[in-house]
């Protein structure tokens, strides 16, 4: 299974990024996929995550700003990032979580700055 992140760039503050993610390969059951990121000497963590079954987590920090959706077609998860603020200038990985896999992305880096 491959995930092939896209989506990240330079933004100013204020400014909104769309993040995608296609899985591809042999995939057989998806439990759920989502974003994380990892900001230079900090630790990874969630930014967002969908179930198959639609649930999604978000991280207090990304609520009322970032949504996170999938198209089941292309296995294909997206983040849309509104409002970007300096403090979410990091690596975004996408993950994929199913039936014994738990595959990574390479990451997609977003710097927000002005």
């Amino acid at each position: 299974v491959q995930l092939q992140a896209s989506g990240g760039g330079l933004v100013q503050p204020g400014g909104s990024l769309r993040l995608s993610c296609a899985a591809s390969g042999s995939i057989f059951s998806i439990n759920a996929m989502g974003w994380y990121r990892q900001a230079p000497g900090k630790q990874r963590e969630l930014v967002a995550l969908m179930t198959s079954g639609g649930s999604t987590n978000y991280a207090d920090s990304a609520k009322g700003r970032f949504t996170i959706s999938r198209d089941n077609a292309k296995y294909t998860v997206y983040l849309q990032m509104n409002s970007l603020k300096p403090e979410d200038t990091a690596v975004y990985y996408c993950r994929l979580m199913g039936a014994g896999m738990d595959y990574w992305g390479k990451g997609t880096e977003v710097t927000v700055s002005s």
